[in-house]
């Protein structure tokens, strides 16, 4: 069986990063391949003690939120090992990757945010610059930003053009490629739109602290700002809902919780509240009612929210365009499903070109 190393950023404690690495994983496994994702730290061996002193300091400047991260990310890691293959040997920054080029036939970068330089250090590993240009393939990589700062284009104008096979996952980032290599990137949706809702249902796990009564779910990366907050009590006092908070680290026992309790926790809620494109996905593919938030003090990440809306047809779902009364908690999904089985049919068409999928086995 032939085999495939996915490149994605690693670590442990964000849900959108383990689900999609989990989705893409899974179906490249159905096309007929044996998957590993390769375990990369985003820095040099040398770094290790200063890394060790920044562990320090937070344990230091607060001990219980050190305590609770470090919870959090053994759940995760948890989830790691029970549902993604990983590669033994954790591979740095000043590594020879070279090595890995034999070892598997294709070797696929994405999806989430690899292609964002504020994530990826500019580490040419994200765009496969170790391996044989004919095994690198580009699955739904975000750039994350609508615009690239001109100390990383010239790199990035090198890496892109040595790419066959490529694809992204907003409209803004196909303008990218398309101005720094002149190229036209197909857009394509994130892998964890590929799974369907009774295979992310199998993964799912309800966690020990799940409310018995009815709640409106909130997850939001860029904590949330005062008028969202009122807008959420009052949408939460319409039926009287429990607010749970996922990404409220003082909420410390609902913060400890691992991406299976994640997508229960969202397939269980009357509706959910977020800034989160993976959990404006995963509203979509569980047809629940949401609302979903531009993201707080940060440079925007909001292209790639906007692509899946629009993709299916769903703007009425951006909080400006919400007025909050009981009507939004009823949403008509019956439009989308067809346009989620056309973009899992667009996404398998390019996977199988790039693969040469009649040479798969």
């Amino acid at each position: 069986m032939k085999k495939i190393a996915i490149a994605t950023l690693n670590g442990y404690f964000n849900y959108g990063n383990r689900l999609q690495n989990y989705a893409l994983q899974e179906t490249l496994k159905s096309l007929g391949f044996s998957i590993e994702t390769i375990r990369f730290n985003r820095d040099k061996k040398h770094n290790r003690y200063k890394l060790y002193l920044r562990e320090i300091k937070k344990w230091v400047t607060s001990p219980s939120k050190y305590f609770t991260e470090k919870k959090r990310h053994e759940i995760f890691k948890d989830f790691s090992c029970k549902y993604i293959v990983e590669t033994e040997r954790v591979f740095h920054m000043d590594d020879d990757l070279t090595q890995l080029n034999d070892k598997f036939n294709y070797f696929v970068v994405g999806s989430d945010q690899v292609w964002n330089p504020r994530m990826n250090k500019v580490s040419s590993f994200f765009f496969l610059d170790f391996v044989d240009e004919n095994k690198r393939i580009a699955y739904a990589p975000s750039f994350g930003v609508s615009e690239l700062p001109n100390s990383v284009i010239s790199h990035y104008q090198k890496w892109l053009k040595e790419i066959p096979h490529l694809s992204v996952r907003e409209n803004d980032g196909a303008k990218i490629i398309k101005n720094l290599s002149g190229r036209e990137a197909d857009v394509l949706v994130d892998p964890t739109v590929l799974l369907n809702k009774d295979k992310w249902l199998e993964v799912a796990r309800a966690a020990d602290n799940k409310p018995t009564e009815a709640y409106l779910l909130t997850y939001f990366l860029g904590g949330i700002p005062n008028e969202y907050k009122e807008q959420i009590n009052n949408l939460a006092e319409i039926k009287g809902l429990k607010i749970i908070n996922l990404g409220d680290i003082n909420e410390s026992d609902t913060y400890q919780t691992g991406p299976s309790e994640f997508i229960d926790y969202i397939n269980d809620s009357s509706i959910f509240c977020t800034d989160s494109f993976h959990g404006a996905v995963f509203s979509i593919l569980l047809e629940k009612p949401f609302i979903v938030y531009e993201r707080a003090g940060a440079v925007s990440m909001y292209s790639r929210i906007d692509t899946l809306l629009k993709k299916f047809e769903l703007n009425e779902r951006k909080s400006e365009n919400v007025t909050i009364n009981e009507k939004v908690f009823d949403i008509d999904y019956s439009h989308a499903m067809p346009i989620l089985e056309k973009e899992r049919e667009l996404a398998l068409s390019f996977l199988k070109n790039a693969l040469k999928i009649e040479d798969a086995n």
